[in-house]
């Protein structure tokens, strides 16, 4: 009985039954090869050729587009508005994430609730929180537009996104809405991990509560911040859903951020330029998060 168990055959594959971990890592690699490195050499491949409007077939020309971008004015200015986009948005999430981090850094009863909802804009899709902040600043009716009236930051006569002084920040009035919270949660779970040693030390050598936040939460708490400046760098850099839904780049290119602009010359066929601008933000992003985490000396 035991002889015949022994000689039966496994119900599993062979490749199924053994210790090497190349069968089981094989659909990673052709996950990454189908969605990563393919998408990304055909890309690279269409930024040197061009289509023939006659023969509409690809051909080689080498840096052509290349050069065509970097003097096409235009993905100069949507270069230029997605760094301001970028910077202001990130400062404000900070600053906001940081502060509302500690207020909420708290046993007391209710506290908990109030963490847990900070969660609920997070799961709003973003070109849902577009046309909802599109209708908050209308004109006519929208609530914010009309406060901003009240207090003299924006005129009756020019709505904040049919304005280009006040378009962007408009738009950036959405992300900064709904991405403080994902700092929150980030920041407040590095609150809650540091020591509580250094502050009952710096409490009887009587520091106060600014003093305790510069020389002792701020500096512990460097990691966890460049940890999320770096990941919301990389969201900020590829907005794309609110400009979409709020102005559509408008008005004129005031809110035409580097990614809608790609978008644009893709809608209008032109594969091979279109390729290019996403080459381009893609290194420039690299260089940017390569550039910080040496600057921030964040190891992964």
């Amino acid at each position: 009985m035991s002889t015949a168990v022994r000689g039966r055959t496994p119900l599993l594959p062979r490749w199924l039954t053994a210790d090497h971990p190349l069968p089981w890592l094989a659909p990673m690699f052709a996950m990454i090869l189908a969605f990563g490195i393919y998408p990304l050499a055909y890309s690279i491949w269409l930024s040197l050729h061009q289509r023939n409007r006659f023969t509409r077939v690809d051909e080689f020309s080498g840096l052509a587009n290349w050069v065509q971008a970097f003097g096409d004015q235009r993905f100069i200015d949507s270069l230029l508005v997605t760094v301001q986009y970028t910077l202001t948005c990130l400062v404000f999430q900070v600053v906001l994430g940081i502060a509302i981090a500690l207020l909420l850094d708290c046993e007391r009863r209710g506290y908990g609730l109030l963490r847990a909802l900070m969660t609920l804009p997070l799961v709003v899709p973003p070109a849902v929180t577009g046309l909802m902040f599109l209708l908050m600043q209308d004109g006519q009716f929208g609530v914010l537009s009309y406060y901003l009236k009240l207090v003299g930051l924006v005129s009756p006569e020019a709505p904040i996104l049919a304005n280009p002084r006040t378009a962007l920040w408009g738009v950036m009035a959405a992300d900064i809405w709904q991405w403080t919270p994902f700092m929150v949660l980030i920041l407040l779970a590095g609150l809650r991990a540091l020591p509580k040693e250094p502050y009952e030390a710096a409490a009887i050598d009587g520091a106060g509560f600014l003093q305790c936040l510069w020389h002792l939460t701020l500096p512990m708490l460097s990691r966890v911040i460049a940890v999320a400046v770096l990941i919301r760098t990389i969201d900020l850099f590829r907005i794309y859903d609110y400009v979409y839904a709020m102005t559509a780049g408008g008005p004129g290119t005031a809110t035409e951020t580097l990614s809608f602009y790609a978008g644009r010359v893709f809608g209008v066929a032109n594969f091979n330029y279109a390729a290019t601008l996403s080459l381009i933000m893609l290194v420039v992003l690299n260089v940017v998060c390569f550039t910080f985490l040496k600057l921030a000396r964040v190891r992964f």
